[in-house]
């Protein structure tokens, strides 16, 4: 290639971002990024930003666009002070409903509520261990060992995480603002006998 073709199409690369290698704008921010993070706190912050935590682990209220995340809240689960109906009977083809905060959830297994994974020592993650978090992940029960998770927490997809990512998390996690909010426990499905298990 000529030094004069190189001088033509220089300009119109730079001119360009698709073609200069910056195809798109950064994303608008979503998150407010904690301060003073270990690197591997801040890549639990990603992970769970892009893993979608905050659509159900952070209440949700209306803004001019629709539903917008309440940060005030993040993380904090179902709000205590949002009283649901029993579940609802749906009819076919419907099997999911959430409340307005997208925080509790109905469908064939009762009503499950989404957990508080702030760092709170009463009502949140305070008193469970790393390993509690990685076994819950892997397994699909409380601690580890416990209750069942119930849907919609996708755990089975998020237990494909390698073991440093879940421990990148819970760094994440350890370093969230507490916030003091007790989650109901869930509701076994209209007429059930037996208690069904939390979300978390």
């Amino acid at each position: 290639m000529s030094r004069r073709v190189v001088r033509i199409l220089l300009p119109l690369f730079m001119a360009c971002p698709a073609l200069a290698g910056d195809a798109f704008p950064p994303p608008p921010p979503f998150v407010p990024r904690l301060p003073n993070l270990s690197a591997e706190a801040r890549r639990g912050e990603h992970l769970v930003t892009i893993g979608g935590c905050h659509d159900c682990h952070t209440p949700r209220q209306n803004g001019p666009n629709g539903p917008v995340p309440e940060m005030t809240r993040m993380l904090s689960g179902h709000p205590e002070d949002s009283q649901v109906p029993s579940s609802p009977a749906l009819p076919a083809p419907w099997m999911l409903v959430a409340d307005k905060t997208s925080t509790a959830f109905s469908g064939p297994w009762g009503t499950s509520f989404t957990a508080n994974l702030t760092p709170d020592p009463e009502t949140g993650l305070g008193d469970w261990t790393e390993q509690n978090f990685i076994e819950a992940m892997r397994t699909g029960r409380h601690q580890g060992r416990g209750r069942p998770i119930l849907p919609p927490m996708p755990w089975i997809v998020v237990a494909q995480h390698t073991d440093a990512e879940l421990k990148a998390i819970w760094a994440y996690l350890r370093r969230v603002p507490p916030i003091r909010n007790r989650v109901p426990p869930p509701r076994p499905p209209t007429g059930a006998a037996t208690p069904a298990a939390t979300a978390r």
